[in-house]
């Protein structure tokens, strides 16, 4: 058994083989690997922070909107600052709306995003295993995706597109 399968059974309990994907057919398509290639965090004043991660970490800063450079202390609703690490998406983002039911002024991990073959598949197929769309207001300007809220109240994008500055799925 390949180390990571180890490493997945010890951490699941499974106690027996890891148990292959499945070849072929319609279902192969959807149980493929798609990894993690946008992270949302929320923040009060997403250019401050994106000026610690620039600094602290040579983040690259692809774009931003709703913020004034004339008022850098002033951070309205919606706001935000768009960075990659050379393979992520990094949203760093002021929400209008309370997507994660946690209020408005939550601040921290807010979602990730996975780019899929397609959205419309996906959208059925999730909603079919119960996994409620979250509503939201794209802002003008920003990367179109569909939210949703999954079994353990994680919220996640799917797309069809990459994210600007993340490596391709």
């Amino acid at each position: 058994m390949p180390p990571r399968d180890r490493m997945l059974q010890k951490k699941m309990g499974t106690g027996g083989a890891a148990q292959p994907r499945p070849k072929g057919g319609k279902g192969s398509e959807m149980t493929k690997l798609r990894p993690i290639r946008h992270l949302a965090i929320a923040s009060d004043n997403p250019a401050k922070a994106a000026e610690f991660y620039k600094q602290n970490f040579g983040w690259t800063e692809l774009k931003r909107f709703g913020l004034d450079s004339d008022k850098p202390d002033e951070a309205p609703r919606p706001s935000g600052v768009f960075m990659s690490d050379g393979t992520l998406n990094i949203a760093i983002l002021k929400f209008a709306d309370d997507q994660l039911l946690k209020g408005v002024d939550y601040t921290g991990l807010h979602h990730f995003g996975v780019v899929v073959e397609d959205v419309n598949e996906w959208m059925d197929l999730l909603m079919k295993q119960g996994c409620a769309q979250v509503p939201y207001e794209i802002p003008p300007g920003t990367h179109a995706e569909y939210k949703f809220r999954g079994p353990d109240g994680v919220v996640f994008d799917i797309t069809g597109h990459q994210w600007d500055g993340s490596a391709p799925a």
